[in-house]
């Protein structure tokens, strides 16, 4: 029984997937920059195909102002590189104008042939204090004017931030049907509020089971206002190996050569530093016990040089399929996973996890793809 209901409550699989760090956030030790691992086209390029050739299924392309790729940028120029992985493209709400944003979301759509999801983000932009209320205001306008370009003719909206009339939709309509699957994450109410009445995945950053099972709690009741479901998400790090004592081993050696002052001014650099989710992953830190583990196989140790999610699953092939086991229990259905270096780790939870786990694509669980190219102006549709 999971904790709250879920949308894809029938689905017996698994949503896996992994990470490329477009925004400076590649190491070998945590808080040491190594040149070879640097944001670079070339190597976020390498992690995601390698992504690919172990099999997970969808990949997050995040988005932060930091020395490395532009999102929808990199997301497009992997288009052709790849056959069968998802793409879940980091969005910032307000950083394009929406009737634009919402075509070049549905040329990507169509580029991936419906390999497109994306995980909705309410932050300030380079040089900008914006309150909350207004950047959460202006997110669920810009939602609410993606929803209109991606299931209506014409696009009618009068908000406080934008206000459109009688714009055609014709270069936005996306290769999905309904559009890609919006991912959310946000612990305030309002964030709350806006996955609820628009989002399709609530994602949550790792802490204690028993406050997880909250945070969906939280979310599925906001959801509920509109009487919708939603489906659960974690991100969280990943550290696996044959035994726990070399799991272990390896977390701490990541480690070992911090310099905690950096490690502060890595997090602090980050555009969601002062955000509540980030002060829910430092207050997991000063719980934690001595090693750093707040759970017996939840490590926050990767929180002291890095803002967002802050902790890792860490233990033996055995044990991490344990702890997924029962976190799908729970109610979630997807995982976003990550270690570093990247790709030495994806190819270590790929070969040692992930063979064990039946994995699926949400946007097919949904239906979202068409068996065809859809009747659509991008599609086979006609030209106006």
């Amino acid at each position: 029984m999971t904790v709250v209901p879920i949308t894809s409550a029938d689905l017996d699989a698994l949503e896996v997937s992994w990470f490329s760090a477009l925004c400076s956030d590649d190491y070998r030790y945590l808080g040491v920059p190594d040149g070879a691992l640097r944001s670079s086209w070339e190597h976020c390029r390498d992690i995601l195909l390698e992504a690919e050739k172990q099999g997970f299924r969808n990949i997050l392309c995040p988005s932060s102002y930091q020395v490395g790729q532009d999102t929808l940028s990199f997301v497009a120029g992997c288009a052709p590189l790849t056959e069968r992985i998802n793409m879940l493209a980091a969005v910032r709400c307000g950083e394009m104008q929406p009737i634009m944003l919402a075509r070049t979301i549905a040329t990507l759509d169509h580029m991936l042939k419906g390999r497109l999801t994306v995980n909705i983000i309410s932050s300030d932009f380079p040089g900008e204090k914006a309150d909350s209320s207004f950047r959460y205001q202006r997110s669920r306008e810009v939602v609410e004017i993606l929803k209109q370009a991606w299931t209506e003719e014409t696009i009618n909206y009068t908000g406080e931030v934008y206000d459109f009339k009688e714009v055609s939709t014709d270069p936005a309509q996306p290769y999905q049907t309904g559009g890609p699957l919006l991912y959310f994450g946000g612990y305030s109410p309002p964030a709350l509020d806006l996955c609820g009445q628009h989002c399709d995945v609530y994602l949550m950053w790792p802490e204690p089971k028993d406050n997880i099972k909250q945070r969906m709690k939280d979310a599925s009741e906001a959801a509920a206002k509109y009487g919708r479901t939603l489906d659960y998400g974690l991100r969280v790090h990943i550290i696996v190996r044959d035994t726990e004592a070399e799991a272990n081993e390896y977390a701490e050696s990541l480690t070992s050569i911090l310099d905690d002052d950096y490690g502060k001014l890595i997090r602090d650099r980050a555009h969601d530093s002062i955000s509540l989710g980030v002060a829910h992953q430092a207050k997991a830190r000063e719980l934690a016990d001595k090693f750093g583990y707040i759970e017996p196989h939840l490590w926050t140790g990767i929180g002291r040089a890095r803002s967002g999610c802050g902790a890792a699953l860490v233990g033996s092939t055995d044990q991490v399929l344990s702890e997924i086991e029962a976190y799908q229990k729970m109610g979630i259905r997807s995982f976003i996973f990550s270690g570093y270096p990247h790709i030495d780790e994806c190819i270590s939870f790929g070969q040692r996890v992930l063979p064990q786990l039946k994995t699926c694509s949400l946007p097919e669980a949904y239906g979202r793809v068409p068996a065809e190219t859809p009747d659509t102006p991008l599609g086979v549709g006609d030209r106006h």
